[in-house]
């Protein structure tokens, strides 16, 4: 049995990772250490680490490929990584402890200057075979960073089982070892629990909690706001709904395209309260930077002008990945620039460990991509550092907000939930739709019109911190809002839940002593107004259509001429795209249609 102490790290710089967090330079923290001596007892050819994003990943893989190869155990070492960017910075990094990688590397025999070859998953895909010889050529590690991403095709997992099955030795990395699809992941383990499920296996695993209270990793404030939007469908069909409540999918997704949107007030007064809360983040961490992920390259230009109108600053753009991005990217890195503006690319893996404010401008709703997102913002230098990220108000980014130290694994034969690819009630809401279209000639009938955004505004709803909300409603620019943006950047993580709760009761202290007529927001603490769910509106949609068909029951009527009637009366789009204060409406409206006729 093979063990190990603090020395193997034996020709570690002790200035290795240049920019090593509070507490952890010149040596392995705690975790690091415990994964080396499970790694180097059991020498196991394949094995999969799971450590939250800014715990100090590539720190661990790098220190046992520098073992593995000073122990001659293996004689090349080859990172696969996400994206181009990434892997040069592996390349860096690993320069930095004596370990030379190619990153430019794309064929022929490789230069005996270099220990490996830097590579992306992509270019695994392209090339298989290539990668294969090598492997059987000379013993070799490979480092399989964010392995999940070898699902992300079939090709590609395919071309990493064929390139790498001759290795000597497979490492796999991730900070998510889950993914939104059920595609097996290459050389990681499946073991079937008692519910028949198979979930992944990993060999070493260290989460966001556990990170939290080393230490390693910044507590997470998200500041969620609200607001009312207008659009218009692509059916031409005008809707107004207040993000938060109680939508159809559709809508949900309609409502955050329309916050979203740089032309409305939403994203404005957000990006300005994001930027105030970074002016009192820099107070303590002059450096700490912000970023706003984008979901496409025009709305991240608009955003961009948008931040130069609000600070009087030019915000860095990252607009793709290729050379400029990365270099734009390691620029801002190293400045003490106030704004970055990317689609998608920062949002796995970059480290800029001075980003501390985020703002999530994409309409993506994956648990994965919000964890990937999220761990921009965590990695912790010194101290007592906090993250701020700004949310819409949308129910499964609270979700996920909410559920930040849950630690997940990647499953197989995932059954369907209800609500998600099941609707329970799919075919009573099938006939109603059906039932609306036989009276409503503007149904699917007319050419379809591009989806618009309207109007927004946006309204601050409240704060998620460790799994609890605070906070009522309160207007842009108030009062009320500058208080929660003004919490200190340098906070124990016991201090920020103290001073959360002290601003929410002087919040409610201050409602109280307003007269009524000046509550035109809802007057009520985060924990007592919850975001209703997809499925409770389901179940009041239920209700709705229960009540029609007991009223076509007593009046004779066809259920196709009650829905009409309802939606002239009480206005709105169909019920499918109504909103629950709608349906409400129209539950109660045919009540009262059935009492009259008793």
């Amino acid at each position: 049995m093979v063990t190990t102490t603090a020395t193997s790290s034996h020709h570690l710089s002790p200035a290795f990772p240049g920019r090593a967090p509070w507490g952890t330079a010149g040596k392995l923290r705690a975790w690091q250490q415990g994964a080396m001596e499970k790694y180097l007892q059991e020498q196991p050819r394949d094995f999969l680490a799971v450590a939250t994003p800014g715990a100090g990943k590539t720190t661990f893989a790098l220190t046992l490929a520098s073992w593995l190869l000073h122990h001659h155990v293996v004689q090349q070492v080859t990172v696969i990584a996400p994206t181009e960017h990434l892997k040069k910075q592996w390349a860096a990094a690993a320069a930095r402890i004596g370990i030379k990688l190619d990153p430019e590397y794309s064929a022929g025999p490789l230069s005996k200057e270099y220990d490996g070859v830097a590579l992306t998953y992509a270019g695994v895909g392209v090339r298989p075979m290539l990668h294969r010889n090598r492997c059987e050529q000379r013993k070799t590690l490979v480092i399989l960073d964010e392995i999940h991403h070898a699902g992300d095709s079939k090709s590609w997992g395919e071309a990493c089982l064929e390139a790498f099955e001759p290795a000597t030795r497979r490492l796999a990395l991730t900070g998510t070892p889950f993914r939104s699809d059920t595609n097996p992941i290459p050389f990681v383990t499946y073991e079937e629990g008692n519910d028949g499920i198979r979930r992944s296996s990993a060999d070493y695993t260290y989460g966001y909690g556990n990170a939290l209270g080393d230490g390693v990793v910044r507590p997470v404030i998200f500041l969620s706001y609200s607001g009312n939007m207008r659009w218009r469908t692509k059916a031409g069909d005008e809707i107004a709904a207040r993000l938060g409540e109680p939508m159809t999918k559709d809508a949900i997704s309609q409502a955050w395209r329309t916050a979203l949107d740089p032309r409305g007030d939403w994203m404005p007064n957000v990006l300005r309260a994001a930027d105030q809360r970074l002016a009192e983040v820099r107070k303590s961490i002059p450096d700490a930077g912000g970023l706003v992920i984008a979901s496409d390259q025009e709305s991240a230009r608009a955003y961009a002008k948008l931040i130069r109108e609000i600070t009087g600053h030019r915000a860095t753009l990252v607009l793709s990945d290729d050379t400029g991005a990365s270099h734009r990217i390691d620029e801002f890195s190293e400045s003490d620039d106030r704004w970055m503006v990317a689609v998608r690319m920062v949002s796995e893996g970059v480290d800029v460990p001075r980003l501390a404010v985020g703002v999530y401008a994409t309409t993506i709703s994956t648990p994965l991509f919000f964890a990937q997102a999220v761990g921009r913002f965590v990695r912790s230098r010194r101290r007592g550092e906090t993250a701020s990220v700004f949310l819409p108000t949308i129910p499964s980014l609270l979700g996920f907000a909410n559920e930040m130290e849950v630690e997940r694994d990647h499953t197989l034969d995932r059954p369907k939930k209800a609500g998600e690819d099941e609707d329970p009630y799919a075919e009573s809401e099938k006939e109603m739709a059906e039932a609306e279209k036989q009276q409503d000639e503007d149904t699917g009938e007319q050419d379809m019109l591009p989806f618009e955004a309207l109007e927004s505004d946006a309204v601050f709803d409240r704060v998620l911190y460790n799994s609890a909300e605070f906070g009522m409603q309160a207007h842009p620019g108030s009062e009320e809002e500058r208080d929660y943006l003004g919490i200190p950047g340098l906070l124990e993580p016991d201090q920020v839940q103290l001073l959360l709760q002290k601003r929410q009761a002087r919040q409610i202290a201050h409602s109280r002593k307003k007269p009524d007529t000046e509550a035109d927001l809802l007057e009520l603490p985060a924990e007592r107004r919850p975001v209703v769910s997809h499925k409770e509106l389901l179940e009041l949609r239920k209700q709705l259509n229960t009540m029609v068909g007991a009223y076509v029951h007593q009046s004779g009527k066809p259920h196709g001429v009650v829905h009409t009637e309802l939606r002239r009366v009480c206005g709105g789009p169909p019920s499918a795209e109504a909103t629950a204060g709608q349906i409400r409406e129209r539950i109660k409206k045919v009540q009262e249609w059935a009492t009259r006729m008793r």
